[in-house]
């Protein structure tokens, strides 16, 4: 392993990555992580999820913005682990936009969802990435994310 890849992060470890705390962290397990290219990760999609019980109740469906929102997630570990930081109260990673977002199939209880985002570019402080979402190796969704880092005002 060389000093650009990471094999794995537990939750514990994720959570020093990631301002986001219960019931928003949308990221359980990192698979690997290779510094300034890309990161898989996991969220494991339950029953308990907060919005279930709404979303719908006779037939429970995550919502795809959540699923986007677990993307930008992975994507926000990987920025912060490529720029040797972790996020603090001076600044928040800001989604910036969205393009080619697609929903393929749903996503229901019991499935794990596979996170795969890429590190399109970076430009002038904003990141592109690409991602896809993928249960049992078929992809449910897919991105092209925009990310910044803002100082807090």
């Amino acid at each position: 392993m060389t000093e650009q890849a990471t094999t794995s992060m537990d939750i514990h470890e994720i959570l020093n990555y990631l301002p986001h705390r219960y019931p928003f962290v949308l990221v359980d397990r990192v698979l690997s992580l290779e510094l300034n290219k890309e990161i898989v990760a996991v969220k494991n999609v339950t029953i308990n999820e907060p919005f279930f019980p709404g979303h719908f109740p006779y037939h429970p469906v995550m919502p795809g913005v959540l699923i986007v929102e677990a993307m930008a997630q992975a994507a926000a570990i990987l920025s912060f682990k490529t720029m040797n930081t972790k996020p603090n109260d001076q600044s928040v990673y800001y989604f910036a936009g969205m393009d080619n977002v697609r929903f393929k199939k749903p996503v229901s209880p019991g499935d794990q969802l596979i996170l795969k985002v890429s590190i399109d570019r970076i430009l002038r402080g904003i990141w592109k990435y690409k991602g896809e979402a993928l249960v049992d190796g078929v992809v449910v969704a897919e991105a092209d994310m925009m990310c910044i880092l803002k100082a807090i005002d």
